[in-house]
């Protein structure tokens, strides 16, 4: 009798993991940050970048001006590939950027912004990455779009070209 109850017990077990397995496989396991808008922007201070004043956030946003906060570094990829889409925001008068420094050098720093120009109303620098965690970001580039001191819209990763025309409509 033990012997036919092993071989029926091995073959539920390996049923049983194969499912497990097959079910694993069809979750992704990208992680998807849930996005709060309509959320309040944090209230912080921090310094300037490349000097030593310091700004705090009720002295950068005012009610109703749209503004759009971007995380960027000089070292990151994909924030030379959106940064045409942000030069040509600072170009419309409906719209004011605001750019944090994430983990840079300020040297670095302005060389990407001398080569590549420079859209950012005020740039604040982030040295330990403190602030943008505040801010929800995980990843740089993370844009905010924001009026009356709240969150409309946030983008994770590069501003796309799919973007670039939503957030230009959002600002109409």
């Amino acid at each position: 009798m033990k012997v036919k109850f092993l071989p029926f017990f091995l073959v539920i077990l390996l049923i049983f993991v194969f499912f497990g397995f097959y079910k694993g496989l069809q979750n992704s396991n990208i992680y998807t940050p849930e996005v709060n808008l309509k959320k309040n922007i944090p209230s912080f201070t921090a310094k300037l970048l490349g000097v030593k004043n310091e700004i705090s956030s009720k002295e950068i946003f005012k009610d109703d001006v749209y503004y759009l906060l971007n995380i960027w570094a000089s070292w990151c990829v994909p924030c030379r590939d959106e940064h045409k889409f942000l030069m040509d925001f600072s170009k419309s008068e409906k719209i004011e950027i605001i750019g944090i420094n994430y983990k840079d050098k300020i040297k670095n720093a302005r060389n990407f912004l001398n080569e590549l120009g420079n859209p950012y109303e005020i740039i604040i620098s982030d040295l330990d990455g403190t602030l943008s965690i505040e801010w929800g970001a995980y990843g740089v580039p993370e844009s905010y779009l924001i009026y009356n001191q709240k969150i409309l819209k946030k983008v994770v990763g590069p501003i796309s070209l799919n973007n670039f025309f939503e957030i230009k409509d959002l600002v109409k």
